[in-house]
């Protein structure tokens, strides 16, 4: 037992000598290893600074080749501006030097002329006094006083050759008469016959394709009220017969009827046919038609080579387009006048721009008479001179027609050419114009009663739809104003047959649901 225990004792002392002597071990295998960390920190460290003064170097050797660049390219600058600056000297000093001898040759053509002028006043002097003496000694001679010389010598040599004079001038008379009937001839033929246009009569009809049948049926509505709403917002007549494939409209004013014609086709290629929709697509289409007004005006304008027109005109000038007189078209005979007129001008030395402007817009007032007082004439040439025309073409549009004395050369043109286009063979036709202006002597009638809104002369004259307006007409007051216009036809027109008036009074109520 006592072996055991001593036994034990000197192991324990024995672990504890291990113990101690392991410490010291890794220890010192600790210090070892934390002096091989430390130089590895130096060493690194030391790489780290001279990577960092390496790296230093290079970007101050960079920088510096960079600013050794751009001093170069400075330079470079310098020198360019350098040169242009020399260069610039020298050729100023080449001009300087143009400029003295310029100035010498100036003073030299000044002094030279101002030599020559007193050599001429000198020369001047000298035949005053030469002049002075051979009158002197011719009075002598005839012992006549100087105004009693002259005043026999005129008398002596007027005797003489008065009859000789009358003969030349009837004789230079007849030849320029001749000669100038026989230029002008020439001037009009050529002139024709560069500008020789086709013409043809404008209708008052259009027809309009119809896809089958059945469409016959829904542009009438039931019980008619489709075609109803379509003539009294266009203002047209159409015609639905037995003919296959086809449907008529008709009227008198080629504006609506082109409207018309329009809204007509876009319904039918559209399907919904019904009274609101009817009036939807007319009054598009009206819009439309606007535009399209102008764009005629500006086409016209453009194909005659008249420029810097005010908007108005070339939307009057469009409407021209719808315009016809004796059958012609308005717009296209305006056209030909404007050529007509400037190859004319061009012929006899005047400007053709000028004669072009004048002949394109004579009859200007043809768009507008049925809105202002007074003939086409009067009208025209109030637009012309109310949107900015010159004088030139607000004579000619005043006096095309010989309604006043002629005093402007442009003017005398106008009416030539104007006369040239209406003789063309084909040009007119008496009937058509007649007819039209029927129509509307018609609508105007109509029109000059108190509450009438619109009024639209269809059936070739035979029929005149009156709208008013319900605010101010009542049902007894439209049919006493039926009557009132029948009577007033019956007494102021001429027309074969009889002329039926209707009139129509509708009352809306409108509102919007949002």
């Amino acid at each position: 037992m006592i072996g055991g225990m001593i036994g034990l004792f000197v192991g324990m002392l024995g672990g504890i000598a291990g113990a101690y002597v392991m410490g010291r071990l890794r220890a010192q295998t600790a210090r070892g290893l934390a002096d091989q960390i430390l130089a590895n920190a130096n060493r690194e460290a030391e790489t780290t600074r001279m990577q960092a003064e390496l790296q230093a170097k290079q970007d101050m050797l960079r920088r510096r080749d960079e600013l050794d660049r751009e001093m170069e390219e400075t330079r470079k600058g310098l020198r360019e501006q350098e040169r242009r600056i020399e260069k610039r000297g020298d050729l100023l000093d080449q001009k300087l030097e143009l400029i003295n001898r310029k100035d010498r040759e100036f003073e030299s053509i000044q002094h030279s002329l101002s030599e020559q002028q007193e050599e001429l006043q000198k020369r001047q002097l000298e035949l005053k006094q030469t002049h002075a003496e051979q009158r002197e000694l011719l009075c002598k001679i005839g012992r006549l006083a100087p105004e009693e010389a002259r005043s026999i010598l005129l008398a002596r040599v007027q005797q003489e050759l008065r009859g000789e004079v009358g003969l030349l001038i009837m004789r230079h008379e007849a030849s320029i008469r001749e000669s100038c009937q026989r230029r002008a001839r020439e001037i009009l033929t050529t002139t024709i016959q560069r500008y020789a246009a086709s013409h043809t009569a404008e209708v008052t009809v259009s027809t309009i394709d119809i896809p089958s049948d059945e469409m016959k049926g829904r542009i009438i509505g039931r019980e008619g009220r489709n075609i109803r709403a379509f003539e009294k917002a266009t203002g047209v007549d159409v015609i639905v017969d037995d003919t296959p494939g086809v449907v008529v409209v008709t009227g008198f004013d080629s504006v609506r009827r082109e409207i018309a014609k329009i809204a007509l086709e876009k319904l039918i290629q559209d399907g919904r046919i019904h009274p609101t929709r009817i009036e939807e697509i007319v009054k598009e289409t009206q819009e439309e038609m606007e535009q399209h007004i102008r764009r005629l005006g500006q086409e016209a304008a453009q194909e005659a080579a008249v420029i810097n027109l005010h908007e108005k005109l070339l939307d009057y000038l469009g409407r021209l387009k719808f315009r016809t007189s004796y059958s012609q078209n308005v717009l296209r005979h305006s056209i030909e006048v404007a050529f007509l007129t400037g190859m004319i001008a061009e012929e006899i030395g005047l400007s053709g721009a000028l004669g072009r402007r004048c002949g394109l817009l004579h009859d200007i007032g043809k768009a507008a008479d049925h809105e202002m007082e007074g003939g086409h004439p009067v009208v025209g040439a109030e637009l012309a001179k109310r949107y900015g025309e010159g004088p030139e073409v607000v004579h000619a549009a005043l006096g095309h027609h010989d309604d006043l004395r002629v005093d402007a050369p442009y003017t005398v043109l106008v009416a030539a050419a104007d006369a040239i286009s209406a003789s063309r063979p084909g040009a007119r036709r008496e009937t058509l114009e007649k007819y039209v202006r029927r129509l509307e002597e018609l609508e105007s009638l109509a029109l000059g009663f108190p509450g009438v809104e619109h009024a639209y002369a269809i059936q070739a004259g035979r029929e005149v739809r009156v709208l008013v307006d319900s605010q101010l007409l009542d049902d007894a007051g439209s049919a006493s104003l039926c009557r009132d216009v029948a009577r007033a036809i019956q007494n102021q027109l001429n027309y074969p047959g009889e002329v039926k008036v209707t009139v129509l009074r509708e009352t809306r109520a409108v509102e919007f649901a949002r």
